[in-house]
């Protein structure tokens, strides 16, 4: 399940979460016509989230991939909820680092 927040910069206000892009598009238009009389603010955000509530496009390459392995564990035993259990974190954590070890193992049999 897609998570995802519109956020207006001028006055400071974020969506709540929407499930998908559709309803972020809908979410932002609808903002946009009430309070600004169509217009674009300057600088507003729009796009999916983790389940943290930080947006993946201003994470790190290493902590959004954490996030969308954990995510998308999270999302098998309950995919309508917000947080990391603490094992989605850990096993996230375990496939990067096994990831990682054997690309190694891999490059260095290579050499």
């Amino acid at each position: 399940m897609h998570r995802c927040r519109y956020r207006c910069t001028v006055c400071r206000t974020t969506s709540p979460v929407v499930p998908d892009i559709e309803a972020l598009a809908v979410a932002g238009e609808d903002h946009r016509d009430h309070l600004h009389g169509g217009h674009f603010p300057d600088e507003e955000i729009a796009g999916r989230i983790d389940r943290l509530g930080r947006w993946y496009a201003a994470l790190p390459p290493l902590t959004a991939l954490h996030a969308h392995l954990a995510d998308g564990l999270s999302d098998l035993h309950a995919p309508k909820t917000m947080g990391h259990p603490w094992w989605a974190s850990a096993v996230a954590a375990f496939l990067i680092a096994a990831g990682a070890l054997l690309t190694f193992l891999l490059v260095a049999a290579v050499l």
